[in-house]
């Protein structure tokens, strides 16, 4: 194996990953309010000077969130190429998806209550 080729290649894959991460928030309004709530929660931590376990529950917690709505967005893309037209399986497929990322989102919010509640009431 050329070790050129094969830094090439792992420098590639996170090229690509950012691309992706970056279309998505360019393309999709809900990523733009993950990423808005996932800036503000950042501030709010800082600001309330939360200790290094909430801080990584929270770090954990906002990257099941973002990424929950990449893969939303993935298949929803796929969908689309695939099924073009109005099709019941297809609308159960997008649903489905959207529906993991509200799942991740309650769960964000519930642990977002725990932490910061106490801390601002």
């Amino acid at each position: 194996m050329n070790p050129k080729k094969e830094y090439k290649k792992i420098i590639n894959s996170f090229k690509y990953a950012i691309e992706g991460i970056i279309s998505s928030f360019k393309t999709e309004r809900n990523m733009k309010i993950h990423v808005l709530v996932m800036l503000i929660v950042i501030g709010l931590s800082i600001y309330l000077k939360i200790d290094k376990i909430e801080a990584c529950i929270i770090a954990i917690v906002i990257a099941l969130v973002i990424g929950a709505e990449l893969f939303n967005t993935a298949i929803e893309t796929i969908v689309d190429m695939i099924s073009p037209e109005k099709n019941n399986k297809a609308k159960l497929a997008k649903d489905i998806s959207a529906g993991a990322v509200l799942v991740f989102a309650i769960g964000a919010v519930t642990v977002g209550i725990i932490i910061f509640f106490p801390r601002i009431f």
